[in-house]
C-alpha cells in the first residue's frame, strides 16, 4: 500500500534530504535539487492510491472512531493533502494514515514514513501533535536537549511495596535513513551492521552482546522472550503502517550482562534505547540511560529537527522521545480504573496494561508513564513521571 519509492536515485539523496547539516532534519524544502530533478516525472499520486484514500476516508468518517486522525482529518485537510508526496521518498498521505484507516480503534492513527512527512503533511501532523503533547503548537519550538542533574532522582518505593520495576527509554533515528516503511532490505542490513558494531564498543556496566533476529537460536529466542526483552513482529497497527517489511532482516536486540540495559534495532524506531531494573530506583535507571545515550551518540549521528526535537516514526514519541514508566500495583486506586486514569491524568501520566499499549493489566499491575514528550526537556519529562508516581503512591497509602 502507498508510495515510498525505493529508486536508487532516491536512496542516494536520502541523506541530504532527511537531514541537513549537523544532524538537523530538513523539511520538504531541504531536499536537494537532485532529488527534485528525480521527482519531476513522479509528482502524481497513483490513481489506485487515491482510490484507497477516498474509500478509507469515507469509512473513517462514517465510523465511531475516537482517533486523533478522525478528529483532525477534515474534508478540507484531506483534499488539500491527498495529492501530495514527500520529495525524496515519494511518501503519500496513504503512507501516513493507512494504519488509522484500517484500525478504527487507534488512539492516534498516523505515522511518518520519512522525516519530510512532518513538513509536507504538517496540516494534519501539527494539530495531532498539539493535541497529544498537551498544547505544543505549530509556532512552538522544542527546547534543546537537557538531561539535567541525574543525581536528583531517588528511589520511588524504597520498601518495595508498590513498584515492581522501573524503566526509562528513548527512541532515536539514524541520520540519513528514512523510517521503516521506506527502508530497503539493503538499508536494514546496513543499519544493523552499524548498530551492532557500535554497541560492541560499549564498556563498563553497558558492556554486553548483540543478538540479530535473523538466524536466532530457539533457546536464545525463548530466553529473551522469558526476560520480556524480545519484541515480536509488529502488532497490527505497525503492520498496517507497512513498518514490518523484510522481517526479521535488520532487526536485533542488544543487552548488557546484567540485563538492565537494552537496545532494540529496527523494531518501531531505528533505535530504542532502554534502561530498566526491578524496584523503584528511578535515579539509577535514568543515570544509566543518560550515560548510554551520550556514549552511543558519539558514534552514531541521530536525526534531529530544529522545531520537533528528535525525530521518530510515531508523532507521539517526538521531542525528548523519553518514556519513563513503572510497573506498579495500586490495588485500592485501581479498584476504579476510571478514577486511577483520572488521577494519573492530572499529573500528565498515562495508564496502560502490563505489557504496554493495547494490553490488559495482569495481576493488577499497571504500566504508568509520562505522557508529554514535547515542549519540555528530558529532565522535566522524567520529573513529571517521578512526581506523579510519588503522588499516586501517597494517595494509595491514604485510602
Amino acid at each position: 500500500m502507498g508510495g515510498c519509492a525505493s529508486k536508487e536515485k532516491k536512496d542516494k539523496v536520502a541523506a541530504d534530504a532527511t537531514t541537513g547539516e549537523n544532524g538537523k532534519a530538513a523539511g520538504a524544502d531541504g531536499a536537494t535539487a537532485d532529488a527534485a530533478e528525480g521527482n519531476k516525472t513522479n509528482t502524481m499520486v497513483d490513481a489506485a492510491v487515491l482510490q484507497k484514500l477516498e474509500d478509507g476516508f469515507a469509512k473513517l468518517q462514517a465510523s465511531d472512531s475516537k482517533s486523533l486522525l478522525k478528529k483532525y482529518l477534515t474534508k478540507e485537510v484531506f483534499d488539500s493533502l491527498k495529492n501530495k508526496k514527500t520529495p525524496t521518498f515519494g511518501s503519500t498521505l496513504l503512507d501516513c494514515i493507512q494504519s488509522g484507516l484500517e484500525n478504527h480503534d487507534s488512539g492516534v492513527g498516523i505515522y511518518a514514513p520519512d522525516a519530510e512527512s512532518y513538513s509536507v503533511f504538517a496540516e494534519l501532523f501539527d494539530p495531532i501533535i498539539e493535541d497529544y503533547h498537551k498544547g505544543f503548537k505549530k509556532t512552538d519550538k522544542h527546547p534543546a536537549r537537557d538531561f539535567g542533574d541525574v543525581s536528583t532522582f531517588g528511589n520511588l518505593d524504597p520498601n518495595n511495596e508498590f513498584v515492581v520495576s522501573t524503566r526509562v527509554r528513548c527512541g532515536r533515528s539514524m541520520e540519513g535513513y528514512p523510517f521503516n516503511p521506506c527502508l530497503t532490505e539493503a538499508q536494514y542490513k546496513e543499519m544493523e551492521d552499524k548498530v551492532s558494531s557500535t554497541l560492541s564498543g560499549l564498556e563498563g556496566e553497558l558492556k554486553g552482546k548483540f543478538y540479530p533476529l535473523t538466524g536466532m537460536e530457539k533457546a536464545v529466542q525463548q530466553q529473551l522472550i522469558d526476560d520480556h526483552f524480545l519484541f515480536k513482529e509488529g502488532d497490527r497497527f505497525l503492520q498496517a503502517a507497512n513498518a514490518c517489511r523484510f522481517w526479521p532482516t535488520g532487526r536485533g536486540i542488544y543487552h548488557n550482562d546484567n540485563k538492565t540495559f537494552l537496545v532494540w534495532c529496527n523494531e518501531e524506531d531505528h533505535l530504542r534505547i532502554i534502561s530498566m531494573q526491578k524496584g523503584g530506583d528511578l535515579g539509577e535507571v535514568y543515570r544509566r540511560l543518560v550515560t548510554a545515550v551520550n556514549d552511543i551518540e558519539k558514534r552514531i549521528p541521530f536525526s534531529h529537527h530544529d522545531r520537533l526535537g528528535f525525530l521518530t516514526f510515531c508523532p507521539t514519541n517526538l521531542g525528548t522521545t523519553i518514556r519513563a514508566s513503572v510497573h506498579i500495583a495500586l490495588p485500592k486506586l485501581a479498584a476504579d480504573l476510571k478514577k486511577l486514569e483520572e488521577v494519573a491524568g492530572k499529573y500528565n501520566l498515562q495508564v496502560r496494561g502490563t505489557r504496554g499499549e493495547h494490553t490488559e493489566a495482569e495481576g493488577g499491575i499497571y504500566d504508568i508513564s509520562n505522557k508529554r514528550r514535547m515542549g519540555l526537556t528530558e529532565y522535566q519529562a522524567v520529573k513529571e513521571m517521578y512526581d506523579g508516581i510519588a503522588e499516586l503512591i501517597k494517595i494509595e497509602k491514604s485510602l
